[in-house]
């Protein structure tokens, strides 16, 4: 927000520059970002009166003028075509200087001497996005008579500074020069000079103008304020005017577009101007819009609409978008004779939803989402017809209408005073506080022990006794506050068994090479159609959010699948060759829908990674996490009716009589839906069971007194059979001398049948009583080679 430092003294007499103003105000809170000076380094020019106009003899787009400056008449030679004899213009004289270091010094232009230059707003340093549109080509034309060789400056408020504001979202009352005027008074000890508002109204019935005006969505709309003015005169603003919205950022339009956006820079209010000779039957309609019902805003866009959006209508179609823009059928044109005042307080939630939506976000929607104070509504309606009033542009009609649904009444909140102490570490005197509290606008009533602080409908952020306590806090000055060591025994705390399991499965997982994510605990409901899962899946059974930051994060998690998938899609389409990520979070199982209890929350672990690997990288990655976890001998069980794996290449992970979890390769036609033309694998893994299961303690094992005999093992068999199931029948015959069997190699290709695949183990011989003998070994290794041949029709491959 822009904050001009010369608006800003109109409501309180602040007698400091701007840096010491600024600094001041930083420590109570506000957040400055930048000074702007408005008079960019601007010297010598002043105003001039063109008296005259010849043509250039040597140049046809060049011609020559006689200016007035006062002092003297100047010859100068410009090739501006907007100006004409009379106009009073900016004239920057021989020796000025002009932003951007320029210098104006007597030349020579096309063989015609030039005494100076004529100037235009841009030349003036003026931002051309705030620049009339009018003014935007050509020498800047003055609105009146002004005294010749008067400063520029002085005319066009270029002297003093503008404050640049980050206005944080709990202060919507701050978006304003009047909410900033408060913060400033607090801050200095000042009182403030509201406005004073008074307005000629016309002997007139606002019905004989305005029928109806009637809020079918309550719940949307909390109040609708609106005044009509007859015998408008559409044309440009006031200079004074013109230059005030300049200085705040804001494009000047004409005089009732200006008026009404002054107004809500003034006092934080947004306010709409219709022409009430365009709206239908006399009537305002304050509803959802239909489904796939069009509005053509006033920026020319035909923007189609969804019944979540809320409008203005008259009895025929939407004139409005409620809190964001207007229609261009109901805009203020030259034409306009008559028009409808419009302040009115809208669900902050619904147009913040409403301009996401539509992809449009505007002055008006950036404050009304934040949330406004409904008592705004007739002090900013009045202020407009005030103005209007003042720099006639148009007559108020006598009377309004007032559709106030439920009031905003002033809340009352107690605050103990010794808690404040307690809190902020401070010993304030209790007249301090009360003093502080008032500076703020707060009404204080003393009562024994505490103090009864009722406070204003347009501090929607003051809500508990803590908001008093950090509001005396700052105005105080928490720089005031002096450091002071703690006190006391300090306790030696211990990491809970829960977070120590957590935290060494975190450093395992590192160690193998994964990289951790952290993502959000919402997630969109559509990400459960991109899994595949069925409509009757218990993971569709979600909580939703009352109050979402969209749709895309509008339910709680009940998988990590997604938020794995997502991240590995966004990686593999930034064109990372290889991604391996975990995360470990909460999933939210609702007990009863709709939800009336809190939900189970399990702590679940997800491991995702493509690239060069495969199903038994990732095996590896979580049997090496187990088996340091202290869970061993977990078992692999085959699982074909899992939405999201592939079918044949997922199992169920088995601790004894405990499901860990499912690891496999994820389905094609999902890793279509996140446009991945890669195999993706992940494992999803109870960790609260695997909390439960773990056992960190190391148990003494001494080494292998006896050599080992390790012999490779490599078979050809059908594709079908489970590498699973060939292991055991392995360790089945084994006869209890092996130690360990290790799959190393899984081939498919030319060399061996279509329907064929060569399997490779290397089988570990070990005894712990004595020394095998080689021909002991070859006798079991052959009984393994002819079980497999029996069981599974396996050739031993040469």
């Amino acid at each position: 927000m822009l904050l001009p430092m010369k608006w800003l003294k109109d409501y309180v007499d602040i007698d400091l520059d701007s840096k010491e103003f600024s600094d001041k105000l930083t420590l109570t809170g506000s957040h400055v970002e930048s000074i702007i000076p408005l008079d960019k380094g601007i010297k010598k020019v002043v105003v001039g009166k063109i008296l005259s106009i010849e043509k250039h003899p040597n140049a046809d787009k060049l011609v020559i003028t006689t200016t007035d400056v006062g002092e003297e008449k100047l010859k100068i030679v410009t090739g501006a075509s907007n100006i004409k004899e009379g106009d009073y213009v900016p004239v920057a004289l021989v020796g000025a200087r002009l932003p951007g270091g320029i210098k104006i010094k007597k030349g020579k232009l096309r063989g015609e001497e030039s005494f100076g230059m004529l100037c235009s707003l841009d030349e003036l340093g003026i931002n051309d996005s705030v620049v009339p549109k009018e003014q935007k080509d050509g020498i800047f034309i003055l609105d009146k008579e002004y005294p010749l060789g008067m400063d520029i400056k002085d005319i066009l408020g270029l002297k003093g500074d503008v404050i640049e504001l980050e206005i944080t979202p709990n202060r919507p009352d701050c978006l304003s020069i009047i909410g900033m005027a408060r913060e400033a008074c607090a801050t200095f000890d000042k009182k403030i000079k509201y406005p004073e508002i008074s307005i000629k109204n016309e002997e007139e019935n606002i019905n004989d103008y305005v029928k109806d005006i009637e809020i079918l969505d309550k719940d949307l709309c909390n109040r609708y304020y609106a005044k009509v003015i007859k015998d408008v005169k559409i044309e440009s603003s006031p200079l004074w005017l013109q230059t005030r919205l300049m200085e705040a950022g804001m494009r000047p339009i004409n005089n009732i577009v200006d008026v009404t956006n002054y107004v809500m820079l003034e006092f934080g209010e947004p306010i709409h101007a219709f022409d009430l000779n365009k709206i239908k039957d006399e009537k305002i309609i304050v509803r959802r819009a239909l489904d796939s019902e069009k509005i053509t805003t006033i920026d020319g866009v035909e923007r189609k609409l969804n019944p979540s959006n809320l409008v203005i209508a008259d009895s025929e179609k939407p004139i409005a978008i409620a809190g964001v823009m207007g229609g261009l059928d109901s805009e203020v044109t030259s034409e306009t004779k008559t028009i409808l005042i419009e302040t009115a307080n809208f669900n902050d939630k619904n147009v913040r939803l409403t301009s996401k939506s539509l992809n449009l976000r505007t002055e008006a929607s950036a404050r009304f989402e934040k949330g406004i104070d409904p008592n705004l509504c007739e002090i900013a309606c009045n202020r407009v017809c005030q103005l209007i009033e003042e720099i006639g542009a148009g007559k108020v009609v006598g009377e309004y209408i007032d559709e106030y649904t439920e009031k905003s009444i002033e809340k009352v909140i107690t605050l103990r005073t010794d808690k404040v102490n307690r809190l902020l570490g401070t010993n304030i005197d209790k007249n301090d506080m009360i003093d502080i509290l008032e500076r703020l606008e707060l009404k204080v009533e003393e009562k024994e022990e505490c103090l009864e602080v009722t406070v204003p409908t347009f501090r929607l952020d003051l809500e508990a006794e803590v908001d008093l306590i950090e509001e005396i806090g700052r105005i105080y000055g928490f720089h005031n506050i002096k450091n002071e060591p703690l006190r006391g025994a300090l306790i030696r705390g211990e990491k809970p068994y829960d977070k120590a399991i957590e935290d060494k499965a975190k450093l395992i997982l590192e160690g193998l090479g994964m990289n951790e994510i952290l993502t959000y605990s919402f997630v969109s409901p559509k990400a459960y159609d991109k899994i595949k899962l069925s409509e009757d899946s218990e993971k569709r059974k979600y909580i939703k959010i009352m109050n979402p930051l969209g749709e895309d994060y509008s339910v709680m998690r009940t998988t990590l699948i997604p938020n794995a998938m997502d991240v590995l899609a966004r990686n593999y389409n930034y064109g990372v060759e290889r991604a391996f990520i975990y995360e470990i979070g909460n999933i939210f199982i609702p007990k009863e829908l709709p939800i009336k209890n809190l939900p189970i929350e399990r702590k679940i672990l997800s491991l995702g990674m493509y690239g060069d690997v495969d199903y038994f990288y990732i095996k590896g990655v979580v049997d090496t996490l187990l088996e340091r976890l202290g869970i061993l001998k977990c078992k692999y069980l085959r699982e074909e009716n899992h939405p999201s794996f592939h079918p044949g290449r997922t199992a169920n992970i088995i601790y004894k009589d405990k499901v860990l979890g499912v690891i496999g390769e994820i389905h094609p036609d999902i890793l279509e839906n996140y446009h991945i033309k890669e195999r993706v694998y992940i494992s999803e893994l109870d960790f609260d069971t695997i909390i439960e299961i773990s056992n960190l303690e190391r148990q003494y094992k001494p080494l292998a007194k006896y050599p080992a005999i390790i012999r490779d093992l490599a078979i050809v068999l059908d594709r079908e059979i489970l590498v699973k199931d060939i292991e055991e029948k392995i360790l089945e015959n084994g006869e209890g001398l092996i130690e360990k069997v290790d799959l190393f190699d899984v081939y498919m290709g030319k060399q061996i049948p279509e329907d064929k695949k060569s399997i490779a183990f290397s089988v570990t011989y070990r005894s712990s009583e004595r020394t095998l003998k080689d021909e002991e070994v070859t006798k079991v290794h052959n009984n393994i080679i002819n079980k497999l041949e029996e069981t599974f029709k396996a050739n031993l491959r040469s």
